[in-house]
């Protein structure tokens, strides 16, 4: 199969043709982004997210590492999350028997967090959905390392689970199930359900000593284990000769020859330059499968066990190369499994990752426009007015706030001025 090359905000997908940008007058629905640990102990947190004008909060259910401020919270200021962690009790019949399974947080989030936190949300008028991190695990990785990405030089990426595997896609499938329907939420918003790749920001990390562009890391995120290898055979290509054209590509970087070429960093049509367009196709035309599979069976399963009208999203990017918590997608597909999607709109994206989407969209689909809105983390609070009514000019139906539990005070304050504010 050779696929057809990514689409670009210049150039939409086939499909139909485009309905053109939705009209809104109102400030759009608004979804903040929430921890567990941000609500529980803290009686006040509730009402204050409610009172900054969102009528939704998304909350993480199963999340992967991390070191967390907490502003405001009356008992502590850092919450440190070990290890990616269900934060309610597994059930255990769920997972008997089975080699992959999720672990219970420690004390940064013990007993039915999710739970506690969302009770108190719904207690202040709060529409609550699951957040779930899928396949960003490094616990998982570290304990099953034959479950991990495998780069073209034979390094394994701990954090990230290969969903070209079948063992793989089988226990995010069942998470995805688990941790997406949990008592409490109204739907569920699915981050990570492709692939994850190279870009990480790990613990301590010291990997930016030569700066890699799109199609760089695109080949430093191909995997190369055992059925990757097998995907990219049955995609026409040898494997080895796969890894051997990603090793040559990559070489003038490591050597410093060849540092400012732009095939690099542009994307898609640097990948095709730097593999041949052939190879690159093999790679893209495996992965996309693999990912669909994910995406089809973990959307299924959520459906499968949730209530009617239970809304399931993806986190998701219209390139389909792009790795990360915001998978690379066909647009077209994917609106096609999923409720809508998820969007990284921060700093401009709104203009790259909106327009793919829009002519694929049913009047009841969700496209959300993702902003962040924590000063310190790259967001632009005091633009967030002006960023809402351009994301909803090309398309956004819905806003997602990332973060209001990281965000200072000042950022709330600008926040709340904004959804008062007509987009």
């Amino acid at each position: 199969m050779n696929p057809p090359p990514p689409p670009t905000a210049s150039s939409p997908p086939a499909g139909r043709p485009s309905e053109g940008p939705r009209a809104c007058a109102a400030p759009p629905r608004a979804s903040a982004f929430l921890y567990p640990w941000d609500v529980v102990g803290d009686p006040g947190a509730p009402g204050r997210v409610a009172r900054l004008g969102v009528r939704q909060v998304t909350l993480a259910a199963a999340y992967h590492s991390t070191r967390a401020l907490t502003p405001r919270h009356p008992r502590h200021r850092v919450v440190t999350a070990e290890y990616a962690a269900v934060l309610y009790p597994p059930d255990p019949a769920r997972w008997a028997g089975r080699p992959l399974r999720p672990y219970p947080a420690g004390e940064w989030a013990p007993g039915d967090a999710f739970g506690a936190a969302a009770q108190a949300l719904e207690g202040a008028g709060l529409e609550v959905h699951s957040w779930v991190v899928l396949a960003h695990n490094s616990r998982l990785g570290s304990e099953h390392p034959g479950t991990c990405v495998v780069n073209a030089y034979g390094d394994r990426y701990p954090w990230a689970p290969c969903v070209g595997r079948p063992e793989v896609r089988a226990y995010l499938v069942e998470l995805a199930a688990e941790a997406a329907v949990r008592p409490g939420a109204r739907g569920t918003e699915l981050e990570s359900c492709g692939w994850y790749g190279a870009a990480h920001l790990h613990a301590h990390d010291k990997t930016g000593g030569v700066a890699l562009g799109d199609a760089a890391q695109y080949l430093m995120s191909l995997c190369f284990c055992g059925v990757c290898r097998e995907g990219y055979a049955e995609e026409g290509a040898d494997p080895g000769e796969v890894a051997a054209a990603v090793r040559r590509a990559l070489e003038p970087l490591w050597s410093g020859r060849a540092p400012d070429a732009p095939a690099y960093a542009e994307g898609w049509p640097g990948v095709a330059e730097l593999l041949g367009a052939p190879l690159a196709a093999a790679t893209l035309g495996h992965r996309l499968r693999a990912a669909r599979a994910l995406q089809e069976e973990a959307v299924a399963a959520v459906r499968a066990a949730a209530p009617p009208g239970f809304r399931v999203l993806l986190h998701a990017d219209p390139a389909p190369y792009r790795t990360g918590a915001n998978p690379g997608v066909d647009p077209a597909h994917v609106l096609g499994v999923a409720d809508g999607v998820v969007l990284p709109c921060t700093g401009g994206g709104a203009e790259a990752v909106l327009p793919p989407f829009a002519p694929h969209a049913r009047p009841d689909t969700t496209l959300a426009a993702n902003l962040t809105v924590v000063a310190g983390m790259g967001g632009a609070p005091a633009r967030l007015a002006e960023d809402a009514a351009r994301a909803v000019e090309l398309g956004a139906t819905e806003l997602r706030l990332y973060h209001a539990g990281l965000a200072s005070a000042s950022d709330l304050e600008a926040v709340a001025a904004a959804l008062r504010t007509p987009a």
